[in-house]
């Protein structure tokens, strides 16, 4: 490639990336601090409670789930001086593919709450098409056995929007701008604890 042309690559390249980025903050923008508190406030009831927390998605949402995971169960758990019962129904792999061979990929989170879930816990869901099978699947057994429920969807919302008794919609459908607003707000759902002085009470 001459100088000419990968001048004009490099330029193309910054233009995309601009583009993106702006994008990537109106995504964002779609979200207030007055749907992420309430969820806040879920997590420290179930916490006052010693409820357990569950949270799980597919590719880049499982991810994420497990991001959160490490947060909440470290970070703020040391935070506030008492741990949160906080598991990622994605994380057991042999589990999951035990699961997956014996029965059906749909049931992979399902079964895992069968075995864990009680009434008063909480589940939470992390899809971009919010019509994950197995997701979808895992909110409708919640809901029949009491659990509290909250999903995190992006702009087709889906099933699960439909499902669960807490939604956050993400004002987009492109993947990568989806899961990245998601992880900001199962962040700020972490921090919250470990920097404002009034989750601690």
């Amino acid at each position: 490639m001459d100088s000419g042309r990968r001048r004009a690559y490099f330029a193309r390249m910054i233009d995309w990336l601009k583009q993106y980025i702006e994008n990537q903050k109106r995504a964002l923008d779609t979200v207030s601090p007055e749907q992420i508190a309430p969820l806040i406030r879920t997590l420290r009831e179930a916490h006052r409670a010693g409820r357990q927390i569950f949270i799980c998605g597919n590719g880049g949402s499982a991810a994420n789930a497990s991001h959160f995971v490490t947060d909440l169960g470290k970070n703020s758990s040391e935070a506030i001086g008492s741990p949160f019962k906080v598991l990622s129904l994605n994380d057991n792999v042999s589990w999951i593919t035990a699961i997956g061979n014996d029965y059906a990929y749909e049931d992979v989170y399902l079964r895992q709450l069968h075995n864990y879930g009680q009434k008063g816990d909480v589940l939470i869901v992390i899809s971009v098409s919010g019509n994950s099978p197995n997701l979808v699947k895992a909110l409708g057994w919640a809901r029949e056995n009491g659990l509290q429920t909250i999903a995190l969807v992006g702009g087709k919302r889906g099933r699960c929007a439909e499902l669960a008794d807490q939604v956050i919609v993400v004002g987009d459908t492109h993947y990568g701008r989806v899961e990245d607003v998601q992880m900001h707000i199962l962040h700020m759902m972490c921090y919250a604890f470990v920097e404002v002085e009034e989750a601690r009470k």
